[in-house]
């Protein structure tokens, strides 16, 4: 449970923490108020309406609003409401399957960090695995990037959101976010406040190469005082890897384009937010979700990275989509000893996915299928045109 919240001076980590339970009926309030929240609610659960009388359509939603929050008095209560709804939605659009979750004692507070590959789902469906475990649900990292708008960032924080500040000037300030963000993780795990769920690197991989980024794990270390070591730090924290795997990708031909397009790509106002509705309502086939051993104590940094690599080396669940994408880039036979799962998805509907998409993408989109197959058969990664920048793969 997230502590309620003091002064400023008392609460360091107010402007970037998810919201208490004292804050949650306020928050829940102010969101019904919310005149862009209620349009976007009415536009996707009664479209019809909206379309032909907006202003009946919103006072409906506005209504229904006022009724929810009116039950919901903390933010377990948001996320009892949330989980029966999460639930039906993984049951309709996926297989999901969990391994090793079994091996840990969830009891332990600690930092998973992911591989990542889309924007919401991946810690939903950790976050969704625990609550069903009956563990604690895990407070999750998001870039403020992905927070454009005031409802949006409300929405998130209520759900065990914590923000993760990108958009600073000067890199004082950007260390001084950096710090007091370590610092926020560190209190997390050792004060038994949340679990927490943060990406391997920032943004997604977009080109399917899941690559622990240093920095990250630099990052997790900053909070040390002067006489602990990095190793300290990071065995106090009981990293486990989480490797997750997607049949097939809602967003992959946004990718595509995306990778297609290089360094010169500009995005659009609003495209993560249709990035994050693609990713939740999207075709993802079967899904699986590996919870890793935790790292070995007396790690460096450098060997956190290697282990975390390894561990999503040895756990990311091959599907046949990986496979044809595989066979139809290179146009060459399966290497032995790759071992895959046939999953839900046809070969032919996955074939027409691809033709789908304009001609110029598609070598993008069977790379970021194909290269999870490099790495398991300790092949280089296919990257078209040469190495792409750190920047056309990141969010």
């Amino acid at each position: 449970m997230t502590k309620d919240p003091g002064s400023q001076a008392e609460d360091p980590y107010a402007e970037i923490r998810p919201y208490s339970n004292a804050e949650a009926p306020a928050v829940l309030r102010r969101l019904a108020r919310d005149p862009e929240l209620v349009a976007t609610i009415a536009s996707w659960r009664l479209a019809g309406l909206s379309s032909w009388w907006p202003a009946l359509a919103h006072v409906a939603i506005r209504c229904w609003l006022f009724v929810i929050s009116g039950k919901l008095h903390s933010v377990e209560d948001l996320q009892n409401l949330i989980a029966p709804n999460l639930s039906r939605m993984i049951k309709r659009t996926s297989r999901f399957t969990i391994s090793g979750l079994e091996d840990l004692d969830l009891r332990r507070f600690r930092v998973y960090l992911s591989n990542h590959r889309d924007i919401v789902m991946d810690p939903a469906y950790a976050s969704y695995a625990m609550h069903r475990a009956g563990a604690t649900t895990l407070a999750v990292a998001i870039g403020d990037n992905l927070l454009s708008k005031p409802w949006v960032a409300d929405l998130m924080r209520l759900n065990k959101s914590f923000i993760v500040k990108r958009n600073l000037g000067g890199p004082r300030a950007l260390l001084a976010a950096t710090k007091l963000l370590s610092s926020f993780i560190s209190a997390s795990v050792r004060d038994h406040t949340n679990p927490i769920w943060i990406a391997h690197r920032e943004g997604r991989a977009k080109d399917g190469r899941d690559l622990t980024e240093p920095a990250v794990i630099k990052m997790l270390t900053l909070c040390r005082a002067r006489d602990e070591s990095p190793e300290v730090v990071l065995d106090v924290l009981s990293i486990v890897p989480l490797v997750i795997s997607y049949e097939l990708d809602p967003c992959d031909a946004l990718k595509a384009a995306e990778l297609s397009a290089g360094a010169g790509y500009t995005k659009s106002q609003f495209e993560d937010i249709s990035s994050i509705a693609r990713g939740i309502t999207g075709q993802k086939g079967c899904v699986h979700l590996h919870f890793g051993k935790s790292l070995q104590p007396g790690l460096d940094v450098a060997g956190a990275v290697a282990a975390i690599d390894q561990q999503i080396a040895d756990h990311y669940e091959l599907y046949q989509t990986n496979v044809w994408a595989w066979q139809w880039l290179y146009g060459a036979v399966l290497p032995a000893g790759i071992d895959y799962s046939e999953g839900s998805i046809t070969e032919a509907s996955f074939r027409a996915r691809i033709d789908d998409v304009p001609s110029e993408h598609r070598e993008w989109l069977l790379a970021m299928y194909a290269n999870p197959v490099n790495r398991a058969a300790g092949l280089p990664y296919y990257l078209k045109a040469g190495d792409v920048s750190q920047e056309a793969q990141c969010d």
